[in-house]
């Protein structure tokens, strides 16, 4: 290494890339120690004992995911269409069906996944349980904001949702006392078959260490490349 003599523009061109490697690395560690925790707390939740649904919305945050049961009577003829697919591929929705509370609350049930040729209820006449139900699912809270940038905006007018919007939708409804968060019903079987529930995808996934380790990888390359290079020219020096 006594003929090591850092050039100009290689170290320019080099250093930068270096550390943007580092940093990049770094950033993955730091998402790999959150979403560690992100899947403890939610396997927490889903394997903590069934709860009531909360009353409020401080409630609430500390319960999504949990298993919750409640009852009231569907008001069917106010559904929710949530753009979807299925396992398979195919196109359809996500139905959202207001469960009224005997105390005259309202919250959204997404009672599962249908296709989108059963949209017309008329087509799934079984699954309009009349009188009152008992539901079981997941307790979720819906995003803040739209989710992803890339997200077209919802389209009320033609009831055609693409992230849940609880205060657009009630609106859209013309329903009030809405609860600030709604329940994914569970697998339970509905009459006719449809819709189907237990549409929650409880697995997440984590890649972050791989990330990281390709980053700090990309960094080892770039040194000994730099490293090599400035050998051979000393050499030929």
């Amino acid at each position: 290494m006594t003929n090591f003599r850092p050039t100009f523009w290689p170290t320019v061109f080099s250093l930068p890339a270096l550390l943007i490697c580092l940093a990049l690395g770094a950033w993955q560690i730091e998402r790999l120690f959150w979403k560690q925790d992100l899947i403890a707390r939610r396997d927490a939740a889903v394997a903590a004992a069934p709860a009531p649904v909360p009353k409020t919305l401080a409630e609430a945050r500390g319960m999504e995911y949990r298993h919750v049961s409640n009852e009231g009577s569907y008001l069917y003829d106010k559904e929710i269409f949530l753009g979807a697919t299925s396992d398979a591929g195919g196109q359809g929705y996500q139905v959202l069906t207001p469960l009224l509370e005997p105390g005259g609350r309202v919250v959204f049930v997404n009672r599962g996944y249908i296709p989108a040729e059963l949209k017309d209820s008329a087509r799934r006449p079984a699954a309009q349980i009349p009188g009152t139900v008992h539901v079981q699912g997941l307790l979720r809270l819906p995003p803040t904001a739209r989710p992803n940038w890339f997200l077209p905006d919802n389209r009320p007018d033609l009831n055609y949702w693409f992230w849940v919007d609880l205060p657009a939708m009630a609106a859209a409804d013309n329903l009030d006392r809405v609860a600030p968060f709604y329940i994914d019903a569970d697998a339970t079987p509905n009459p006719g078959g449809w819709p189907k529930g237990g549409v929650t995808r409880l697995t997440l996934p984590n890649n972050h260490l791989q990330y990281a380790i390709t980053w700090f990888s990309l960094a080892i390359a770039l040194i000994v490349i730099y490293v090599l290079f400035h050998r051979r020219n000393a050499g030929v020096g």
